[in-house]
C-alpha cells in the first residue's frame, strides 16, 4: 500500500464538478435568476421577521427588548444585509475596497451566528434555572465569545486588504478566514446539540401530564436539529470554499448554482423553519393582575 502524503486542500482540490454544472455557472441567466431570487427570499424573510416584532410589541409593549424581540431583530437585520446584497451583488463585486466587500459578504454571516446562539444562550438559560445553578456568567461569556468571534474576522479582513493592496495573493487570508468561519459554525452546531440536547432531556422526564410538556419538546427538539444541521452544512461547503477557489468561491457572480445551494441549505430554509416554529407571541398581561380566590360561603 502506498503512502502518499495527503492534505485536505488537495482532496478538495480535486474535486471535479460536472459539464452541466459548469454551463449552468456561465450563464448570465442563470447568474442573474439565482441572485435575483435569493433578494426575494431575504426580503420575505425580513418582512416576516419585521412583522413578529410589531407583533410582540402590540401584545406586551410593557415588555421591553425581551430575548424573542432580539432574535426578530436580528434576523431582520441578518435578511435585509443579505437581500440588499444579492440586489446588487454586481456592484458588491466591483467595489475597490478588498475590507468593504469583504465586510459586506461575510458580516450577515457573522450576525446570523449571534442571532441562533442567542437561542443557545436562552435554552442555557432555561437549563442552568431548573437545575439550581448560577447563570450570572452565561451573559457575559456570550457576549465576549461574540465580540472575540468579531474581532478575529475583522483582523482576518484587514490582512486580506493589506495583502491585496500590497500586490501579494489574498488566498491566504481568504484560507485563514474560511477556516475560521467553518470552525466558528462547527462550533455553533455543537452548542445547539449540546445545550439544545439537555434541554430536551430535561423536557422529556417530566411528567407526562405536564402542561405544555409535549410542545415544547418538539419545539425544542426541531430547532435543535434544525440549526444543528445548517451550521453543520455551513462549516462544511465553508470549509470546502476556502481551498477551492475554482469550483467553491462563494463570493464571486460565477457560481450561482453553488450560492443558491448554500444559502437555501444554510440560512434560508432553517430560518424559514425556525419562525414559523417559534411563531407563538408572548401571553398578554392582565391588566387587573391576579384576582383573589373568592371564600366559600
Amino acid at each position: 500500500m502506498r503512502n502518499a502524503p495527503f492534505s485536505l486542500s488537495l482532496a478538495l482540490e480535486r474535486l471535479d464538478l460536472p459539464s452541466w454544472w459548469r454551463e449552468i455557472d456561465a450563464s448570465p441567466n442563470w447568474q442573474r435568476g439565482v441572485f435575483d431570487g435569493l433578494a426575494v427570499a431575504y426580503c420575505c424573510l425580513a418582512t416576516v421577521a419585521l412583522i413578529q416584532i410589531i407583533r410582540i410589541q402590540l401584545r406586551v409593549p410593557e415588555y421591553g427588548w425581551t430575548t424573542q424581540k432580539v432574535f426578530h431583530l436580528l434576523n431582520f437585520l441578518v435578511c435585509g444585509l443579505r437581500s440588499g446584497v444579492f440586489a446588487f451583488r454586481a456592484e458588491v463585486q466591483d467595489l475597490p475596497s478588498t475590507l468593504l466587500q469583504a465586510g459586506l459578504l461575510d458580516l450577515p454571516g457573522l450576525l446570523f451566528f449571534s442571532t441562533y446562539t442567542l437561542l443557545v444562550l436562552f435554552w442555557a438559560e432555561i437549563y442552568y434555572q431548573a437545575r439550581s445553578l448560577p447563570t450570572g456568567s452565561l451573559r457575559p461569556a456570550f457576549v465576549v465569545m461574540n465580540l472575540a468571534v468579531y474581532a478575529i474576522q475583522i483582523g482576518l479582513w484587514v490582512f486580506c486588504s493589506v495583502s491585496n493592496s500590497e500586490g501579494h495573493s489574498p488566498q491566504l487570508g481568504k484560507e485563514l478566514s474560511g477556516c475560521f468561519l467553518a470552525f466558528v459554525s462547527a462550533a455553533a452546531a455543537f452548542a445547539f446539540l449540546l445545550y439544545g440536547g439537555r434541554l430536551w432531556l430535561m423536557l422529556r422526564r417530566f411528567p407526562i401530564e405536564s402542561r405544555g410538556r409535549r410542545k415544547k419538546l418538539r419545539e425544542v427538539g426541531l430547532v435543535t436539529t434544525i440549526c444543528a444541521t445548517c451550521f453543520l452544512f455551513r462549516s462544511i461547503i465553508v470549509a470546502w470554499s476556502a481551498f477551492d477557489f475554482e469550483d467553491a468561491d462563494l463570493d464571486v457572480m460565477g457560481h450561482p448554482l453553488l450560492n443558491l445551494i448554500y444559502y437555501s441549505g444554510a440560512e434560508i430554509i432553517p430560518s424559514a423553519l425556525v419562525l414559523y416554529i417559534l411563531r407563538k407571541l408572548p401571553p398578554k398581561r392582565q391588566a387587573a393582575g391576579y384576582q383573589p380566590i373568592p371564600a366559600a360561603q
